[in-house]
C-alpha cells in the first residue's frame, strides 16, 4: 500500500505544497507515495483581486494540472483532524462523511475575515475575502442603478484602512461610475482606526496613498470605527452617522478553525507556530502552509504574514519537506528575505516598494503595470504540463 501525502487546503499554499511533493517525488523516481490534496472546489481561487470586478472569472480549474503531475484529488471539506490516529474527516460535496488517512499532512486551509459582534454587520454588510462574498457585493452593486437616487445608494463606506481595504475603495469610484453613471455624486468614506492614513503600511507608500486617495476623492475618517450597520448606513464610535446603501468589512482575518485540532502553540490570529522546515512545533508528521503557518522569514526578526507572496514560497518548501520527511532526504530550510509590496490605487494607479520597511520603488502607471502582472500572470498556477509545473514548483525559486 502507498504512503500518503495529504495536503488540506485548495488556495495558493495548499496547491504549491502538492506540486512541491510531487516534484520531490519524481525526482527521486519514488512512485510509492501518493499525493492527495483535499479542498472544496478544483480550483484555485485568485483572492488577491477579489476588490476588483467581474470576479466570478477570478479562479484557476485544477483538475487537468493534478492531471497531469499525477495529484489524487479528492472533493470535500475537512472537519476533523485527529493527528494520533493520522486522519482527517470531511465531508464531500453531497454532504457524506468520509475521512482520509495520511502519513504527512500539510495544513493549508487558509483564513476567513472575522466579524464581530455588532449590530447588523452580517445581515447589512458586505466583504471581498471569499469568492461569494465577493459575487454578492458585484451584484448589489450592480442592482444600484434600480435604486431611486440618493446619497446613500451613491456612498460607500469600507470599514479598514489595511491593505485590503485601501485596494477595494480606491477601485470603488471607477465600479461605482460603471453602475451609476460619470456625472453621479458618488461618495467613498474608509472609516479607520489609525491616525494617519494607511497607519498600517509605514510613512513609505503613505505619500502615494493619500496622494490617490485625494485625486479619487476617497475621504478618510481617520481615530473612527463603525460600531453599528443598518440597510441605510453605518454609526460611529464617535456618535456619527454615515448614510450609505454599501458598507464593505474588511478588517480582522483569523486562521483556519483547523490549527485549533492540533496540539501545538498558535499566535494571535490562530496561526500555528513552525520550525525553519515548516513543522509544526510539537508534531512529527504535520506540516503548516499559508495563511495556517507562522514561520520566520529571515534572521531580522521578520515573519510571514497572510498574503500570497508568502503562501507560494510557504506551500513550495512544506511540500517538498513533507516528502522529504518520507523518502529520507534533506529538508529545505524556509527563508524568503525579499518582502516587496504592491498596492493597487485603482484609476490613480499603484505603488511598489521593497522590504520590510517599504522604500517606493515604482510609482503611479509604472506600478499600476507591475500590479497588473502580478495580479494576472505571476501568481497564476502553471500551465497542465507536467516538466513545465513540476520545476515551477521547485523551492529555490523565489518568490518576490
Amino acid at each position: 500500500m502507498k504512503r500518503e501525502i495529504l495536503i488540506v487546503g485548495g488556495g495558493f499554499a495548499g496547491v504549491w505544497s502538492a506540486l512541491s511533493a510531487m516534484r520531490l517525488l519524481d525526482r527521486h523516481g519514488r512512485t510509492d507515495i501518493a499525493v492527495t490534496l483535499l479542498a472544496p472546489q478544483p480550483e484555485l481561487h485568485i483572492r488577491p483581486r477579489f476588490y476588483e470586478p467581474d470576479v466570478q472569472s477570478m479562479k484557476a480549474p485544477l483538475l487537468e494540472l493534478f492531471a497531469a503531475v499525477g495529484i489524487h484529488y479528492v472533493q470535500g471539506t475537512a472537519r476533523l483532524i485527529d493527528p494520533e490516529n493520522q486522519r482527517v474527516a470531511y465531508r464531500d460535496a453531497e454532504g457524506n462523511k468520509a475521512s482520509l488517512g495520511y502519513d504527512r499532512l500539510v495544513l493549508a486551509s487558509g483564513s476567513r475575515l472575522t466579524r464581530p459582534s455588532m449590530a447588523g454587520i452580517d445581515e447589512h454588510a458586505f466583504d471581498v475575502d471569499q469568492i461569494e462574498q465577493a459575487v454578492r457585493l458585484e451584484r448589489h452593486l450592480e442592482g444600484l442603478a434600480r435604486r431611486p437616487a440618493s446619497a446613500a445608494r451613491n456612498t460607500v463606506v469600507v470599514a479598514g484602512g489595511g491593505f485590503t481595504g485601501i485596494e477595494t475603495a480606491t477601485e470603488m469610484p471607477a465600479r461605482l461610475r460603471a453602475v451609476l453613471g460619470d456625472d453621479a455624486p458618488i461618495k467613498v468614506v474608509v472609516v479607520d482606526r489609525g491616525a494617519q492614513i494607511a497607519a498600517t503600511l509605514g510613512d513609505g507608500i503613505r505619500p502615494a496613498i493619500t496622494e490617490a486617495s485625494a485625486e479619487l476623492g476617497i475621504e478618510w475618517r481617520l481615530g473612527n470605527s463603525v460600531a453599528a450597520v443598518d440597510a441605510g448606513g453605518v454609526e460611529l464610535a464617535d456618535g456619527q452617522r454615515i448614510e450609505a446603501n454599501t458598507v464593505i468589512w474588511t478588517v480582522g482575518f483569523r486562521a483556519s478553525d483547523l490549527t485549533e485540532q492540533i496540539a501545538a502553540p498558535r499566535d494571535a490570529q490562530g496561526r500555528l507556530l513552525v520550525d525553519p522546515y515548516l513543522k509544526v512545533n510539537g508534531q512529527a508528521a504535520v506540516y503548516a502552509a499559508g495563511d495556517t503557518a507562522r514561520a520566520a522569514t529571515d534572521d531580522a526578526g521578520n515573519f510571514t504574514l497572510m498574503s500570497c507572496q508568502h503562501a507560494i514560497a510557504l506551500g513550495r518548501h512544506a511540500g517538498n519537506n513533507a516528502a522529504a520527511d518520507l523518502i529520507g532526504v534533506a529538508p529545505t530550510t524556509y527563508s524568503q528575505p525579499k518582502y516587496v509590496t504592491c498596492v493597487d490605487l485603482g484609476a490613480w494607479g499603484a505603488v511598489f516598494s521593497e522590504g520590510w520597511d517599504r522604500q517606493v520603488k515604482l510609482v503611479g502607471d509604472e506600478a499600476k503595470e507591475l500590479k497588473r502582472q502580478i495580479n494576472t500572470q505571476w501568481i497564476y498556477p502553471p500551465v497542465a504540463d507536467r516538466a513545465v509545473a513540476l520545476a515551477a514548483a521547485d523551492p529555490a525559486i523565489p518568490v518576490a
